[in-house]
């Protein structure tokens, strides 16, 4: 299991919740993107998240918008 370092929050309970809904929505993705055939790429699966945050007709909780915007960061490089 890779590990994401979320040190910079200080707050070890909103950091397990937010480290839990990153994998949610990286796995998320991927399994959809499994159904429909695709290989999943890191910077696709990056792509796929970031298209789905400027769909703002969503509603998203704070916590998942976070978690959304970490892992495009983190597999993006940006």
């Amino acid at each position: 299991m890779i590990k994401y370092e979320l040190n910079s929050m200080g707050n070890k309970a909103k950091d397990d919740n937010l480290y839990q809904e990153m994998c949610r929505v990286v796995g998320k993705v991927v399994l959809e993107m499994r159904d429909l055939g695709q290989e999943p790429k890191h910077i696709v699966i990056a792509g796929v998240l970031r298209t789905s945050l400027a769909n703002r007709k969503i509603q998203r909780s704070p916590l998942t918008v976070e978690a959304m915007e970490k892992v495009i960061h983190a597999l993006s490089g940006h």
